[in-house]
């Protein structure tokens, strides 16, 4: 059933625990409940886009800056259905606002791969294809098969294929020519019953206890521990994760920088070079650094927190100096990975 209620803190529902309000607040359970949201006579903002609209999953990658005086939509659509099964895949459609980890949690107690190393990363399955997740080594659009959609605009439902969806490096279509138009419904994924297990990236092997077979839960249970150890609980201390993107430079950049910097923390992606972005803003003197409500993680400089009444402005403020300062001492930019609501 569509619930609408109005002048709501989102505080709840933003794992940076920001205390800002929405004028409209609407949650919908099914597909069904779409048209109904749209068809809402006290809520002509929505199809006159006079206001803004704000699809909510999880709220983990979100930073709210100020109240949205328009509508916030939270995506309640839960469930885990099996579309087809082979001797070597199972092709799982999952409701867009199913947890992330309840989903990793069902693939492993079937023991089918791909999203295991994906583990214990905060926010819904729907917001996965948008931001296009990845940890360790792997990126959701590599089991993605199709992203099931309701356009805003056209008041269609569509499919969109792996490819159509552009995946990129914490990109897809849906940060640039979709942005605000759809509402993700479900995720189809492609999973395998007889995995290779990426157990290369990382401190994943060191963490391992058991030596071969090592099977995919003993993976997920490794990275959980690593991220547990490095990373802040949201429901104890607001934030959204990675903060920033790791940006990525070429040769010649690279060849300069490494001379200067021995110990430079990087992946080499093709002719490209991936550098950490947390080794950066560490070597930048963030690390541990707090002013009042905010600082940056003093286990992870990646992390930008909230140590409890932060503004989303002040968060933005910190996270606008570490760019500066990134930038004069490597002369490299840092891109956000949150997405930023202003």
């Amino acid at each position: 059933m569509v619930s609408h209620t109005k002048n709501v803190s989102l505080a709840p529902y933003n794992s940076f625990g920001i205390d800002v309000k929405a004028a409209h607040f609407i949650c919908f359970q099914n597909t069904n409940e779409i048209a109904t949201i749209f068809n809402l006579p006290e809520l002509q903002i929505l199809t006159q886009n006079t206001e803004p609209v704000l699809i909510l999953g999880g709220g983990s990658n979100l930073l709210l800056c100020n109240d949205i005086n328009g509508v916030v939509i939270k995506n309640e659509i839960q469930y885990i259905k099996i579309l087809d099964e082979t001797t070597q895949t199972a092709m799982v459609e999952v409701g867009a606002g199913v947890p992330w980890q309840d989903f990793v949690d069902y693939t492993i107690d079937k023991q089918w791969g791909g999203v295991e190393n994906l583990s214990l990363i905060p926010g819904s399955v729907g917001a996965a294809p948008i931001q296009n997740i990845g940890a360790y080594g792997i990126e959701v659009s590599n089991v993605i098969e199709k992203v099931n959609l309701y356009h805003i605009e056209t008041k269609q439902f569509l499919s969109l294929t792996n490819e159509e969806c552009c995946f990129g490096y914490r990109d897809s279509v849906f940060k640039n020519s979709l942005k605000n138009k759809t509402i993700i419904c479900s995720v189809v994924f492609r999973l395998q019953k007889n995995p290779v297990l990426n157990i290369s990236y990382g401190a994943i092997a060191q963490e391992l206890k058991s030596t071969d077979p090592i099977t995919i839960k003993e993976v997920s249970e490794a990275i959980i521990a690593i991220r547990q150890s490095k990373l802040p609980d949201p429901k104890v201390l607001g934030n959204a994760g990675s903060f920033f993107k790791n940006p990525v430079i070429d040769e010649n950049k690279f060849q300069k920088l490494i001379l200067k910097y021995p110990d430079l923390k990087y992946n080499k992606v093709g002719v490209l070079y991936k550098i950490y972005a947390g080794w950066l803003i560490e070597n930048a003197g963030w690390k541990g650094y707090r002013k009042n409500q905010v600082g940056c993680y003093d286990k992870q400089a990646l992390i930008l927190v909230n140590y409890g009444h932060a503004k989303g402005g002040d968060v933005l403020e910190l996270a606008q100096k570490i760019q500066t300062s990134v930038l004069e001492k490597f002369s490299i930019t840092l891109e956000m990975e949150v997405n930023l609501i202003q």
